[in-house]
């Protein structure tokens, strides 16, 4: 597959309205009749799915910190003719302690120029130091453009421009603030794509926005060609040739690559709904429950005989991951405080009554189960774990190298832990 042209959407910092901006994107030059696809930095799942939506090609997840460059660009060549990326947190902002999978490992990989959105709603003259200083930091991430967003006023966006006159980084367009484009969001990222209310219309919405206010035409005509790939990229195996998969509202988080993976080698990928009391194939030869969001749906799942039946009577391996592993315990206390069966098939009980934050890159390796051998992985979760008994499944190391509390546990057949499996270490 050719190697497609490309931009980078990034920010000097989180909540600048990448996110907003690369849906309209994707959206209005879709309207246009471009080729062109998304990608997500970093270890999201929410944000790809919206993606999908705005232009109708999966978004694959490029993670500079778990993924090596032949895998990158293995993922990076989508068959579009344009891919928009869209980055994560600041363009500079990675892992600890030398920002390590930053979204500007992503430009330097691919050779990509950056757009950069600066969100203007407090600023003024002071863009023009912002926006030059993001531009001369690093000689091998070129900031090719930058798209000032939440201008407030003609006035103001007259200063931000005259600010940047002598500037060497072209002004694309300026985004005025706009009430209704946001979406709603939760605690772990945006609401997923599948429960928005209006999904369409919203996207046609900034769409229209974007069209308006951005110059388009500018815009692709600094795409760059991605660089060559180093060598093949390895895939992850398949644990099974007939591999059940929990898929809706409640077990979404499955990453497109790992199961792309499976697909190539020959598995098939058999979904099946929880929540709509669906037991996995009883021919199945592994079954897997990814994370999500049960704690949202723990009343319904703990009332779904049949899902729970089948899974109580499976002979094959089942893996669960974060919201999955959760599933696979004995039981989930809701965020007020109502206890709630699970499916008893691991010692774990768990609970959101009182949330805390457990967040981070993850260096795992297993001795035994279905994923054993070295893995990076990323964790994500508000979780407090009441119960855990059994043997630990993980050994397990932060991004800084630094020993954790084994991750995981593993009963006979039966395994899982909260980190989300990115990629074969």
């Amino acid at each position: 597959m050719s190697a497609p042209t490309g931009l980078i959407l990034s920010a000097p910092s989180s909540g600048s309205g990448k996110t907003t901006l690369t849906l309209g994107l994707l959206r209005a030059l879709s309207r246009r009749g471009v080729d062109v696809s998304g990608a997500k930095s970093g270890p999201d799942y929410i944000d790809p799915r919206f993606h999908a939506a705005a232009c109708g090609r999966e978004c694959p997840n490029l993670d500079a910190w778990a993924m090596g460059p032949a895998r990158l660009h293995d993922l990076a060549r989508s068959g579009a003719e344009l891919l928009l990326i869209e980055g994560a947190m600041g363009l500079f902002d990675g892992a600890p302690p030398e920002g390590r999978g930053a979204t500007a490992d992503l430009a330097r990989t691919f050779g990509l120029p950056v757009v950069l959105v600066v969100d203007c709603a407090r600023l003024a003259h002071s863009v023009a130091p912002l926006v030059n200083g993001f531009a001369q930091h690093d000689p091998d991430v070129r900031v090719a453009g930058v798209i000032l967003n939440h201008v407030g006023s003609p006035r103001h966006e007259a200063m931000l421009r005259a600010s940047l006159q002598d500037s060497l980084i072209p002004v694309l367009g300026a985004v005025y603030r706009h009430s209704g484009l946001e979406h709603p969001s939760r605690h772990l990222g945006l609401v997923q794509a599948e429960e928005h209310p209006d999904l369409q219309a919203y996207l046609d919405r900034v769409a229209d926005v974007v069209e308006a206010a951005i110059d388009l035409d500018a815009l692709v005509a600094l795409a760059g060609y991605t660089t060559d790939a180093p060598g093949a990229a390895t895939r992850v195996t398949p644990p099974g040739q007939r591999i059940a998969v929990a898929s809706d509202k409640a077990f979404a988080f499955a990453y497109p690559h790992i199961l792309s993976d499976w697909r190539a080698a020959g598995a098939e990928v058999l979904p099946f709904s929880p929540l709509a009391d669906q037991a996995p194939a009883p021919d199945a030869d592994f079954i897997f429950l990814p994370g999500g969001y049960p704690e949202l749906h723990a009343g319904k799942l703990a009332a779904a005989e049949t899902f729970k039946q089948g899974m109580q009577t499976a002979t094959c391996p089942i893996y669960g991951e974060c919201g999955g592993y959760m599933t696979l315990g004995r039981a989930i206390t809701d965020k007020n405080g109502e206890r709630h069966e699970m499916l008893g098939l691991l010692g774990l009980e768990t609970s959101f009554a009182q949330r805390k934050l457990h967040l981070g890159y993850r260096a795992l390796h297993a001795a035994e189960g279905p994923f054993a051998g070295h893995w990076n992985a990323h964790e994500f979760h508000y979780a407090t774990t009441l119960l855990a008994e059994g043997a630990p499944l993980f050994d397990a190391t932060d991004a800084e190298g630094r020993a954790l509390a084994p991750m995981g546990l593993i009963d006979g057949t039966v395994s899982g832990s909260f980190a989300h499996l990115i990629d074969r270490a």
